[in-house]
């Protein structure tokens, strides 16, 4: 229930205007991720589905010899209630039609009822493919991988896949 309620309300801002207050945003100076899909996918005795969602702040770029570079923040929450937030950077490889996104984050893992990852200290290491439908407007697939480096006893990581829904505002 509070998967779906989060759906909606995470909806509902995308499809907001981009207008704040009477006054006009400038176009495209902030991007939100929303994303679903399977956490943990390869276990088939955890695995469970996620929704959340990233912020990008398009001021805060940098053009460089790896692609454009960005700071990103976000989070998600399981369907078993665990959850995890984190922040970290992003590259964006514009290929034509198509934009490669490589990523990796540090964050906060909270196992609810959810997999044990064995720290509270997670990396998540993420690939993603995206099609612009508009320049406000994009849709892609991910792949994730959550691990805490060995920091803890244990270390199984997750592995996870998303469908992505990217506005630009």
């Amino acid at each position: 229930m509070i998967l779906k309620r989060l759906s909606i309300i995470l909806l509902l801002i995308f499809s907001s205007t981009s207008f704040a207050f009477g006054e006009e945003v400038n176009n495209n100076e902030h991007q939100i991720n929303f994303f679903t899909g399977n956490f943990d996918f390869s276990d088939d005795k955890q695995k469970a589905i996620l929704v959340g969602f990233q912020h990008q702040n398009e001021n805060l770029n940098r053009d460089t010899f790896l692609g454009n570079v960005s700071p990103i923040t976000g989070g998600f929450v399981t369907e078993n209630s665990a959850a995890y937030i984190y922040t970290g950077i992003e590259w964006n490889v514009d290929m034509g039609g198509l934009t490669f996104t490589p990523s990796f984050a540090p964050g906060l893992y909270h196992e609810g009822d959810g997999k044990d990852l064995g720290h509270v200290l997670e990396f998540k290491s993420e690939v993603q493919l995206s099609y612009a439908a508009s320049d406000k407007t994009s849709f892609g697939v991910s792949y994730n991988h959550v691990s805490n480096a060995s920091l803890g006893d244990k270390n199984p990581g997750a592995n996870s896949y998303m469908f992505n829904f990217i506005r630009n505002f």
